[in-house]
């Protein structure tokens, strides 16, 4: 997920850090039947054959398209077209492989992981901290503003009802889509240096990074500006390989910064708040609340962002291949039926882009007091009609 405020923060950590009851009756179910699933045919949860070839195919995509860009594009239109598929390609690496891999669901084996892991440090990523920013953070705390440091966008964005509204995001749900696109330069050359100097995310302290970190924190990103910029500047003027390098940067932030938000920030999640002493129920169930399905018949969709529009099952089995996420989808969502929860799932790739613009138009929205009570919206129906409360 794109960051746009300040990743050191600890501003909003709540008082009292959130905790989950012990494991109860959906939990139990589910282990058992998601055991059955893998023992009782003998399936693997790692180490699936198709993953390893998607992981050939991903990285041939790159590189084709790379050198076409580089050696192969004889005008503009086409530099352009093969720089979004150089973006395209790259949004695929981290969707569909360095993500299995920084979770450990790749393989068995760890060094397989750190293969697949390493997708990320090619992108210009560093993939140390970004497994505690997205594992720790995101995946234990879903949704819970203050610990969930997916939900900071700094004053740019409101994402959740606990933050605090400004005047320009009444318009967010129209400029926040342009800013997605800078996700990588965003990550590569800011984000990544903010935490390793604070040695904090949000609330989270950063395990302190050894010798060895630090020295490949600092030879990856030589290495991408080397691969992605200094060697087509050999080749071609300098100000091409920066606007044609951009072009394939806002590819693929529009790409990951859409599919990412769609999971979480949109109107059917919930962003449960966090009071002293609140006992936050089944860990499982949390993610149930927090987290929104899409596009489930759409295999090619589920090819290309790596199961992620299975985010659901994602979150529940982070260690499982993203290859098993639509048959377990469908116990996810038989056993959310028979203990009383919702399962949350939007039918279609678009559908969850207009629930996710209307989630950013509703928080963006002035705050209206009627009666006493406080509501996120700038419309009261009456009548039929909708006046505007105005700012």
């Amino acid at each position: 997920m794109a960051h746009y405020g300040d990743v050191s923060s600890r501003a909003d950590l709540p008082s009292t850090p959130p905790r989950f009851a012990s494991r109860g009756a959906f939990t139990r179910d589910l282990e058992a039947e998601t055991t059955a699933y893998f023992e009782g045919s003998g399936r693997a949860r790692r180490d699936s054959p198709r993953m390893y070839v998607k992981g050939v195919v991903m990285m041939a995509w790159l590189a084709g398209s790379w050198t076409l860009l580089v050696f192969g594009a004889r005008n503009g239109v086409e530099a352009t077209l093969c720089a979004l598929s150089v973006g395209l390609a790259i949004a695929g690496i981290g969707m569909s492989v360095q993500h299995d891999g920084n979770h450990g669901a790749a393989s068995k084996h760890a060094w397989v992981n750190r293969l697949f892991g390493c997708g990320l440090d090619f992108m210009g990523v560093c993939s140390f901290i970004w497994r505690q920013k997205h594992n720790i953070c995101h995946h234990t705390f879903t949704n819970i503003q203050g610990v969930d440091h997916d939900l900071d966008f700094g004053s740019l964005a409101r994402l959740s009802p606990e933050q605090p509204r400004r005047p320009w995001h009444r318009w967010q749900h129209l400029y926040l889509w342009f800013f997605y696109g800078f996700l990588l330069p965003k990550w590569v050359f800011h984000d990544d240096f903010v935490v390793l100097r604070s040695r904090y995310i949000g609330g989270h302290a950063l395990t302190p990074p050894s010798r060895a970190k630090l020295a490949a924190f600092t030879g990856w990103k030589i290495f991408f500006v080397m691969w992605a910029i200094a060697i087509p500047a050999l080749f071609h003027p300098l100000w091409q390989v920066l606007v044609f390098h951009l072009v394939a940067c806002f590819a693929l932030g529009a790409t990951l910064g859409t599919v990412f938000q769609l999971a979480h920030c949109t109107r059917d999640a919930e962003f449960p708040a966090v009071t002293p002493g609140r006992n936050m129920g089944e860990w499982s169930v949390h993610q149930l609340a927090t987290t929104v399905d899409f596009g489930r018949s759409n295999p090619i969709l589920t090819w290309f962002v790596g199961g992620l529009n299975f985010q659901v099952e994602h979150h529940l089995f982070p260690k499982v291949s993203h290859v098993h996420y639509p048959a377990l989808s469908r116990i996810v969502e038989r056993l959310a039926a028979k203990h009383g929860l919702q399962y949350r799932s939007q039918a279609s790739f678009f559908g969850a882009v207009v629930a996710h613009l209307a989630h950013l138009r509703d928080l963006g929205r002035p705050v209206v007091v009627a009666s006493g009570v406080t509501r996120h919206a700038t419309t009261l129906a009456m009548g039929g009609l909708e006046i505007d409360a105005g700012e």
